[in-house]
């Protein structure tokens, strides 16, 4: 099994770090990873990307082209990323600012209005998991109690006491995604 995932959106959203606890996930599962951030220099709100790989196989190149899965968080992102997702692959996005929604039929399009469920955890922070969770249902290519190790190994410790709401947000964009269009 190889995913290879696009997580995309402003600076400021998590997306380098929900990026970086899905690769630490897939490290606990002894998968091999990539994790190859990209953002501009001018972080909160500029936008930023990362393109994780997990894999049970070694991984030849972290530069990629298309992807299995685009997790879209911001306009300029779906412009740029939603004809790079493989024929047969996921598309999760928030619609949250999204004026132009996808529109394609050869993949899966699902949404979750992670900023909405964020702020009714009143945590703006857990936004980030809130779009994990969502993808997780969709596609569970890593175990809930890697995701658990994954967080502690990406969180600070003065941060751990975080955990327990992150793990409630994930369970919350696991009920809350939505579905909207299935290629088959």
């Amino acid at each position: 099994m190889t995913e290879e995932i696009i997580i995309a959106g402003f600076g400021g959203q998590g997306v380098l770090s929900l990026g970086k606890i899905l690769a630490y996930s897939g490290i606990m599962q002894d998968q091999e990873v990539s994790w190859m951030p990209s953002y501009g220099p001018e972080m909160r709100g500029g936008t930023a990307n990362v393109t994780v790989i997990l894999s049970d196989d070694r991984i030849n190149s972290p530069v990629l082209n298309e992807f299995d899965t685009a997790i879209i968080l911001n306009q300029q992102s779906m412009d740029k990323f939603e004809s790079m997702v493989k024929p047969g692959g996921l598309l999760l996005y928030d619609p949250n600012g999204i004026s132009h929604h996808p529109k394609r039929k050869d993949i899966k399009i699902a949404t979750i209005e992670g900023a909405k469920e964020a702020s009714e955890l009143n945590n703006k922070k857990t936004f980030n998991m809130v779009i994990m969770g969502a993808f997780l249902k969709i596609h569970p290519i890593v175990l809930m109690e890697n995701v658990h190790k994954g967080l502690e190994k990406s969180l600070p410790p003065r941060h751990h006491h975080m955990i327990p709401l992150n793990e409630k947000a994930i369970k919350v964009g696991m009920e809350e995604v939505k579905v909207i269009h299935d290629y088959k």
